[in-house]
């Protein structure tokens, strides 16, 4: 079958999309993406995936391709820095999706250090190369993600060296790599709309989608072909749908769909507090409960409880008939965006907040601690290298000295319960006791082959045991009688001598 590539691959297989979900780490995975596409959602991706970590780790690929058949269309993206690793990583997948997309937008720290990401849009010919390698070898089409360089010149340029070398569909977040957490700012819609008239390949705005009226401006204002969403859809799964449901109706929804499609409890509990962000300021006790819960279960309690909560205060308000009053946009029981404070405001935030018994404990230190940089403890140096080293350390080492030196040495400590020595000296003595236990067993069966006839084993006549044995005929005949004599002496001898020998009954040598 011919690949589709462009719009026809827009049109065709991602049925003209223009409402998507965007890829999110530990966040957009299965039980989201079906309730996302309940309230809208035309297109999903999964979770930025390791390319690396995807082509060797076979249940960590099995877990990430999680999916169902009403879970298309789907877009499998990957981050990686070396071509081979993201087609091989890109052939394991092409099967389970319709597209494999490259992450080139990443902004967080762990991209850096890894090398991935938005921190690779200096390197226009290692992408060029991954995304070529990749159009020319899978079956499926290969899409990229991507944020924006300072200058919209720049980031044009960008855009059409991704469509040359093969890409079939560009997002576009318009902000910075720079641009995050407290710098996050306002994405902008000017480059976007600048990418989209210079490229000839369908392109998705990302940034600044809030409700479903920014998606419509969005779109009317740079001519793109659909809008993706990652924080507004995080607070309101239903964002695509035009409507504000209460967030008790939500987490029963996406707690059912848990059940359903299975996920870390890490997924659910980030989902619970970005969905209820604004309702847990209100009921700390529940945000204590979904801090601590350790079980789904517990979720659906803590979300019943909410529910509960948030009844009460409806009919309250619903009884005044006095208009609400509060900060955000609707009451808090409604599913709503978090708007982020810009840095002038995070500042003012974090000056007006009560100091913690850390801080005040550091304003006033104890003697030992006077002089020294707040906030700093003191800690005695590792006897091998510079780190600090284990306050209870056998050796006087940080805990990588000390694991080289008890490997080393095939020493304990106790300190860092590094017990190697010990370990190692039980294994000896098991396998000392279960070489003692099969010797036994040998010397037994030769005893037992001593004494045993050569004869061809017959049918005893004698229904009488005890007759049989006491013949003089079993010398020279063996029947099933003779046949329990002989299994018994052979049990009698091992329970002897493992008595007398002080090792482990033959019922127990498998816990050897």
């Amino acid at each position: 079958m011919e690949k589709l590539e462009g719009f026809e691959f827009w049109k065709k297989t991602l049925k003209s999309a223009k409402y998507v979900v965007a890829p999110m780490v530990d966040q957009s995975e299965l039980a989201w993406r079906m309730l996302s596409r309940r309230y809208g959602a035309e297109l999903c991706y999964t979770p930025m995936l390791h390319a690396s970590v995807f082509c060797r780790d076979a249940s960590y690929r099995a877990e990430s391709l999680q999916s169902c058949t009403e879970d298309r269309p789907l877009i499998v993206q990957f981050c990686a820095n070396e071509p081979e690793v993201l087609l091989k990583a890109g052939l394991l997948a092409q099967d389970y999706c319709d597209a494999i997309d490259l992450n080139l937008g990443c902004p967080q720290v762990i991209a850096k250090r890894g090398h991935y990401g938005a921190f690779l849009q200096d390197e226009w010919d290692l992408i060029e190369k991954m995304v070529k390698v990749c159009h020319e070898n899978l079956k499926v089409p290969i899409t990229c993600k991507v944020r924006i360089f300072e200058s919209i010149q720049k980031t044009v340029l960008y855009a059409q060296m991704l469509e040359k070398a093969g890409c079939q569909l560009l997002t576009v977040h318009g902000r910075t790599r720079d641009q995050k957490g407290r710098n996050t700012g306002i994405a902008s819609w000017e480059h976007i709309k600048a990418v989209r008239e210079q490229l000839k390949i369908p392109v998705y705005a990302n940034g600044n989608i809030q409700y479903l009226p920014d998606v419509d401006r969005c779109m009317k204002d740079t001519g793109v072909h659909g809008v993706m969403t990652a924080e507004g859809n995080l607070h309101n799964p239903a964002l695509f749908q035009g409507i504000d449901p209460p967030v008790y109706q939500m987490g029963e929804e996406y707690l059912q769909l848990v059940d359903k499609y299975p996920c870390p409890l890490s997924y659910v509990r980030g989902h619970l507090f970005k969905m209820f962000q604004h309702a847990l300021q209100v009921h700390l006790d529940i945000r204590e409960m979904i801090g601590s819960g350790r079980s789904v279960e517990c979720f659906k309690k803590a979300v019943l409880l909410l529910k509960e909560r948030c009844l009460e205060d409806i009919k309250k308000y619903n009884e005044s008939n006095k208009e609400y009053t509060s900060d955000l946009p609707h009451p808090y029981w409604i599913c709503q965006p978090y708007v982020r404070p810009t840095p002038e405001q995070a500042e003012e935030n974090l000056a007006k907040k009560a100091p913690t018994k850390r801080q005040i404990h550091m304003e006033n230190p104890p003697p030992e601690l006077a002089g020294l940089t707040p906030g700093r403890e003191i800690f005695e140096r590792c006897v091998d290298c510079t780190n600090p080293r284990g306050k209870r350390c056998d050796f006087q080492l940080c805990k990588s000295c000390c694991k080289k030196k008890v490997w080393t040495e095939t020493l304990d400590c106790k300190g860092h319960n590094l017990l190697v020595k010990t370990r190692k000296e039980k294994q000896m003595e098991n396998d000392l006791k279960e070489k003692e236990l099969n010797n036994i067993e040998k010397s037994a069966q030769e005893r037992l082959s001593e004494n045993k006839v050569t004869n061809q084993i017959g049918d005893c006549d004698k229904s009488d045991s005890e007759r049989c044995l006491n013949n003089s005929s079993y010398d020279s005949l063996s029947c099933k009688h003779t046949e329990d004599k002989e299994q018994t002496i052979v049990n009698n001898t091992l329970e002897d001598s493992v008595k007398h020998s002080g090792v482990q009954s033959a019922d127990s040598t498998n816990s050897l």
